[in-house]
């Protein structure tokens, strides 16, 4: 069994056991008002049970990843057959890495804690920019006009690429209720998908209300033995070419193309499995 890191011992420990949402979130949310659908795993890919993802986007046949921790964040871009890394760049301590996106030519990455973005080449990793902000950084996307931040709150941040000004924000909510520790994001087909910081749910959000149109129930990925040597579930990419949708957890190891379909029809783990 793997010992929970000091680093993410903080970062449970930021919010009290008060705070925290029960493990499936749409039953505490929906009251029948918000559907909720299950999964098929279509296939499953290798992934470095070693990185605490908090990141990843999959684009042009790359799969990038952010990584966290301090002292041990990192972004890298990785071979999605193999999961092995191909390039990483090291983010120093006292930074704690947080969510990426791909903006055209660069990649950024937040910072949970210090108020700061990190602006990439998105193919040499060099550095280019960096720009500051208030409060928290937790998951970010683009919607191909604005990026889009959470900070662990129920809001979502709506940013000027060029320079990281807030543009607009929204308040997400469910059944009429608001959806704290919104964490990583991914922008499909038009709506924000964000995982539910220590839940096993991913909410799908209309940007424009910030309205809950529906619940990924994403339970069961791992075998229970596998739980116990990982950390939550979080990361989230979206293959727009292929129309693949992958998931993942921090220091899981295993990395999930999945199909989502009515919960009622749930089978489990369907279709071909990779190595």
């Amino acid at each position: 069994m793997r010992v929970l890191l000091p680093g993410a011992l903080l970062a449970l420990a930021a919010l009290s056991s008060a705070d925290l949402p029960v493990a499936r979130v749409g039953a505490q949310w929906s009251e029948g008002a918000v559907p909720v659908y299950g999964y098929a795993v279509v296939r499953t890919y290798p992934h470095d049970s070693d990185a605490f993802t908090q990141g990843l986007q999959y684009l042009d046949g790359v799969l990038y990843e952010g990584t966290g921790l301090r002292g041990r964040s990192s972004i890298r871009r990785v071979d999605l057959e193999s999961g092995k890394v191909l390039q990483q760049r090291d983010i120093p301590a006292p930074y704690f890495g947080e969510g990426i996106t791909i903006w055209r030519q660069d990649l950024f990455q937040l910072t949970w804690q210090s108020g700061v973005a990190f602006i990439y080449d998105r193919k040499t990793f060099a550095p280019r920019r960096s720009f500051q902000y208030v409060g928290e950084g937790w998951g970010l996307t683009h919607d191909g006009t604005s990026l889009v931040m959470s900070d662990g709150s129920d809001a979502l941040r709506f940013l000027d690429p060029a320079t990281f000004a807030e543009r607009r924000r929204v308040k997400v909510t469910a059944a009429g209720r608001p959806v704290p520790h919104l964490n990583e994001l991914e922008f499909v087909k038009g709506e924000i998908l964000a995982n539910i910081w220590q839940t096993d749910s991913v909410a799908r959000i209309d940007p424009k209300s910030g309205r809950v149109t529906g619940w990924i129930d994403l339970t069961g990925l791992l075998t229970t033995r596998e739980r116990r040597a990982t950390d939550v579930l979080n990361g989230i990419a979206y293959d727009a070419a292929g129309d693949r949708l992958f998931v993942t957890g921090k220091l899981w190891p295993k990395l999930f193309e999945i199909r989502v379909v009515p919960a009622a029809g749930r089978a489990g783990h369907v279709g071909r499995v990779g190595r």
